[in-house]
């Protein structure tokens, strides 16, 4: 369903992130994980065509986010890490307008308003003012305008952060009702429990690069995922300085020559 190839992202002469390669199989959830700055954002809004990418390719359903943009990102819902509400419009209202923006026909702008407020537990909220809604609700009416017009593919960047405990508890539970089916969901966060409740495979990310890939069922019986994180990052790290170290001899060798 997701197939993202050696993504790189370069500003100026900082790498943000360096051929990034995974895998999201269709109906699963795959949790993006990493520790701040890691790359995550960077990852998220260049699978979801927000962003170019410097070299690399993302294939959605088949289709190239790059060359078939228009069609690709049909196939998207994305909730950014802050929900992209209209303070001053009803939750009803403004998920009408953003039907209409992801191409939702007129006769069916009704049924699908319905089906998302119903499955983000928005019914009685309908008619509040976005700007006049909690935190956690404001994380629902950001899934149903991610959800509104039906899309095959889910991308959620940390999608429970700032919420209180219960709150955390609902949204993790309607993101796994959410996946139930053919819809895939790539979940971004940095925190390790919302990982291993909820998702099929895990991609850990580490100073822009991939760390691991791995199914979590695969992992080894008694191992917990904090080791695997830590484990992971702290390889990653290694492996970095080395090549940096290697790169700083090659310089001072050739400055001598």
């Amino acid at each position: 369903m997701i197939e993202v190839r050696n993504l790189t992202k370069v500003y100026g002469n900082f790498v943000a992130i360096r051929d990034v390669s995974f895998t999201a199989d269709r109906g699963s959830i795959l949790g993006f994980l990493g520790p701040n700055g890691a790359g995550k954002t960077t990852t998220m809004r260049i699978i979801t065509g927000f962003m170019p990418a410097t070299a690399g390719t993302v294939v959605i359903d088949g289709l190239d986010i790059f060359e078939d943009s228009l069609e690709a990102r049909r196939k998207i819902g994305y909730l950014p890490e802050n929900p992209p509400l209209y303070s001053d419009m009803r939750v009803d209202a403004y998920l009408r307008f953003v039907a209409r923006l992801r191409g939702v026909s007129r006769s069916n702008i009704e049924n699908a308003l319905e089906h998302a407020l119903d499955v983000c537990g928005l019914e009685d909220m309908a008619h509040r003012i976005c700007g006049q809604l909690s935190k956690g609700y404001r994380q629902r009416v950001g899934l149903a305008q991610a959800l509104i017009h039906d899309p095959p593919v889910l991308v959620l960047d940390e999608p429970t952060i700032g919420l209180d405990p219960r709150q955390i508890h609902e949204i993790r539970g309607l993101i796994k009702t959410l996946a139930s089916g053919e819809r895939t969901v790539v979940l971004s966060t940095h925190i390790l429990p919302e990982v291993a409740q909820i998702c099929d495979k895990v991609v850990i990310i580490n100073e822009g690069r991939v760390a691991l890939q791995e199914k979590l069922s695969a992992l080894p019986a008694g191992t917990s995922l904090e080791d695997v994180f830590l484990g992971a990052i702290s390889k990653e790290h290694h492996e970095l300085e080395g090549s940096r170290e290697e790169t700083l001899e090659e310089v001072g060798a050739g400055r001598t020559e």
